[in-house]
């Protein structure tokens, strides 16, 4: 009897072996598959050139063209930054729409869904159309600050008001509905009363740019990203066992109301300020942690890494159709993003109506 039992949690522990090795590979290849879109991303644009080219110039920079060279490192570069793992924009979006759909356990939860883009766009066109500074420093970071403090104030309201008694995360995800649609309304007023050029910018604005990337804003994103990613890990355990359930959770010890209020804050910051330098995104925090988890599953040591890489890989897959698209011209990305991000959005709500998530 003993040595049955022995030999079934053997061959129990060969299996888990074999399905971590499995998502290691996974995780590789997703990794495998953003450098080589990645060099892709830095070879097209109005100039082509090889990949060849691309990696000489990258390794050995001296023994390239300097045209070359400063296509690359001083226009492309940056941009595609901003869509590589872990540095930015992608990862960033993708890990905070993961984590807010395990805290506040919806499928359809992300960085749009709590006001967060909503809010960063009505910031920015206050300033793009009345000049007006919620900072008050004059420099020409003034949008993309407008654009924070407002994200950062959509996220300090939710905050206040979940501290209130009987508050549940189904109540958080409705109080953010309410945020996207109170600032929608309010970007519209602004729209409204200003001219035709200046609803143009904010349109512009709204649909989400990676030519506005520089060194500065990459170097500002990653360091959030440096700073919040490690005390996401550190709580990988918690947050796994969230998606048990919160009377599951609260039975191992975790105290729930604290590590989803401090979770929020983490991911909101992570998400807000990439918003703030390139403008409303839409859909990478939606489908990248939804690919993650189709792909991995609900393990946060795997899951957390893999939403990080499917929403880099789907943002510079992005950048590289946006190119692609019209010749000559850049698509604004958001545009993008959200075509790709439509079908998978109706194909989930046709889903969660026949199973719970």
């Amino acid at each position: 009897m003993n040595l049955n039992i022995i030999k079934k949690d053997l061959s129990q522990s060969h299996i888990y072996r074999i399905l971590v090795r499995k998502k290691i590979c996974l995780l590789l290849f997703l990794a495998l598959l953003l450098i080589l879109n990645f060099l892709l991303d830095l070879a097209l644009g109005p100039a082509n050139y090889d990949l060849w080219d691309i990696a000489k110039a990258l390794i050995m920079p001296n023994t390239v063209p300097v045209q070359l060279r400063v296509v690359l490192w001083d226009i492309r570069m940056p941009m595609a930054l901003m869509a590589l793992m872990p540095l930015l924009v992608g990862a960033a979006l993708s890990v905070s729409g993961a984590q807010m759909q395990t805290i506040l356990n919806n499928p359809l939860a992300s960085p749009f869904t709590l006001g967060i883009a909503a809010a960063a766009s009505f910031g920015a066109a206050l300033g793009l159309v009345f000049g007006l500074r919620l900072f008050p420093i004059v420099t020409e970071y003034m949008i993309s600050i407008n654009a924070f403090i407002m994200a950062l104030f959509s996220v300090c309201m939710i905050y206040l008001l979940s501290l209130r008694r009987g508050v549940r995360a189904e109540t958080l995800v409705l109080l953010g509905i309410a945020m996207v649609f109170t600032f929608n309304s309010l970007l519209a007023l602004v729209q409204y009363f200003s001219h035709e050029q200046a609803v143009a910018v904010v349109v512009f604005w709204t649909m989400g740019s990676l030519m506005k990337a520089t060194w500065l804003k990459v170097a500002v994103v990653f360091s959030i990203f440096i700073l919040t990613l490690p005390l996401l890990i550190k709580r990988v355990w918690a947050l796994t066992a969230l998606r048990l359930g919160d009377e599951k959770a609260q039975s191992l010890g975790i105290n729930v109301k604290n590590i989803r209020l401090e979770i929020l804050l983490l991911v909101s910051l992570l998400a807000s300020i990439p918003i703030s330098f390139v403008g409303a995104i839409g859909f990478v925090g939606l489908v990248g942690p939804h690919i993650a988890r189709m792909l991995i599953g609900e393990d946060q040591r795997f899951f957390m890494p893999a939403s990080l890489l499917t929403g880099a890989l789907l943002l510079s897959i992005s950048s590289v159709v946006s190119k692609l698209l019209i010749p000559g011209i850049v698509v604004p990305i958001g545009v993008v993003t959200s075509l790709i991000g439509i079908p998978f959005f109706v194909t989930l709500i046709l889903h969660s109506r026949r199973n719970t998530w």
